[in-house]
């Protein structure tokens, strides 16, 4: 995670500076996981409750076919 410009926290807790080039790349990768996020998080959205991800409305079986409008 970047804290300043030129900063980005270590594992073990402390801090290293850290050159444009090192800056452009994090950004770069954490933009790439980010982009992946979203789109797992706008799949799981997007599916239907009975896990199936067709995009069609279930028919109302039990009623005539004509007459109904969705």
């Amino acid at each position: 995670m970047l804290y300043a410009k030129g900063l980005r926290a270590q594992p073990s807790g402390g801090m290293r500076i850290m050159s444009d080039g090192d800056n452009l790349d994090d950004l770069r990768q954490e933009m790439d996981e980010l982009k992946a996020l979203v789109n797992t998080l706008l799949t799981i959205i997007m599916e239907e409750a009975d896990g199936i991800n067709s995009g069609d409305a279930h028919p109302i079986t039990n009623l005539t076919k004509t007459g109904y409008s969705m």
